[in-house]
């Protein structure tokens, strides 16, 4: 049995999402290419073998992302809405994950190979924190918490900024967490590249590559050499 596979039963995907973005609201639920932005998204994290969960808000605004993501096949967990490490504490308790995988529905992209490398190398190694940030393009990355760390973070911090950011706490006590940082191979470097949609234009500039990309699908490279020949 693969290490993927022994994973599956206490590794989740917790994906936030929320209609009331400051810069851009409603993205997640925007049209993007014959779904939504959140329905694109879960269409590429489809092939991994771990459960996803969107956890939304109890705002009566975000209904919609419930109604979208269950119309989806996709439960939610439904938390505080400017609590976001509490929200992401209560959905892993609620569903038991030993790990959590956080990704946010304002990333389209998702690599997906890189993350079943990530979760592979911070379970064989027992990481309290892995990530693959800083080298891929910005929003294909991803980040894995172990229950303790997130459970830690959950307790000890008491900041704003540690409420708002789920990895805030982790970073700022390296010296109480096993940290690791996957290596990503040359071929994907592109840390200057955003490939995350917080404003507009950043809508309207990444759904022109939707006319040119085969589905959700698309690799890293392929993405990177698009958005290349498209300068």
């Amino acid at each position: 049995m693969s290490m993927v596979d022994r994973a599956k039963n206490n590794v989740g995907i917790i994906l936030q999402a929320r209609m009331g973005s400051t810069r851009l609201p409603g993205k997640v639920l925007m049209p993007f290419a014959d779904t939504t932005l959140l329905g694109w998204i879960l269409r590429r994290l489809g092939p991994l073998p771990w459960p996803v969960i969107v956890a939304t808000t109890t705002n009566p605004h975000d209904q919609p992302i419930i109604e979208h993501a269950l119309a989806c096949q996709t439960e939610c967990f439904c938390g505080d809405e400017n609590d976001v490490l509490d929200r992401y504490w209560k959905c892993m308790n609620t569903y038991g994950f030993q790990h959590v995988i956080r990704l946010t529905a304002d990333n389209p992209f998702p690599d997906v190979d890189e993350l079943q490398r990530l979760v592979i190398s911070h379970c064989q190694q027992g990481f309290d924190y892995s990530h693959s940030l800083g080298q891929l393009p910005i929003g294909v990355g991803a980040e894995i918490f172990s229950a303790n760390a997130l459970t830690t973070s959950w307790k000890e911090g008491k900041a704003s900024s540690h409420r708002e950011h789920v990895n805030e706490y982790v970073l700022e006590h390296p010296e109480l967490f096993r940290i690791h940082q996957l290596g990503i191979a040359a071929r994907k470097h592109a840390p200057g590249l955003r490939l995350t949609i917080d404003t507009l234009a950043d809508f309207r500039r990444i759904s022109g590559y939707l006319l040119c990309l085969d589905g959700p699908a698309i690799s890293t490279e392929q993405l990177i050499a698009l958005c290349s020949s498209s300068v």
